[in-house]
């Protein structure tokens, strides 16, 4: 399937693997970013410069980030934005929405540099 963006994301969304993203998969939502499953091509870029650590293969997720799964997916979906396959991010892709799952979380203060 594709990488995953998890829970270590929200309220944290440092951008880095955007950045490093070469088929722009990763949309940013209101608290966290999300892969588009059908965009990613499983290069592993993304993985390897998340500083936080919030970016997992999906069949290595850990258990407790699983439900991360079904978020990452459905935020494309009528459940989200309604967004579909966009064929890669770009500024009419970018929303405040987020998954229900993520923005149940509670809000994290803001780490002081």
């Amino acid at each position: 399937m594709a990488y995953i963006i998890s829970e270590p994301c929200i309220d944290v969304k440092d951008g880095a693997c955007t950045l490093a993203c070469p088929v722009d998969c990763i949309y940013e939502g209101g608290r966290m970013f999300y892969i588009h499953p059908d965009e990613c091509i499983n290069c592993g870029l993304c993985l390897s410069i998340c500083p936080v650590d919030a970016i997992h293969y999906d069949e290595e997720m850990p258990a407790a980030m699983k439900p991360f799964e079904a978020a990452n997916r459905e935020f494309f979906g009528p459940e989200v934005t309604g967004w579909g396959d966009p064929g890669g991010w770009d500024e009419a892709h970018t929303t405040r929405l987020d998954h229900p799952l993520v923005a149940a979380y509670p809000l994290r203060e803001k780490q002081q540099a």
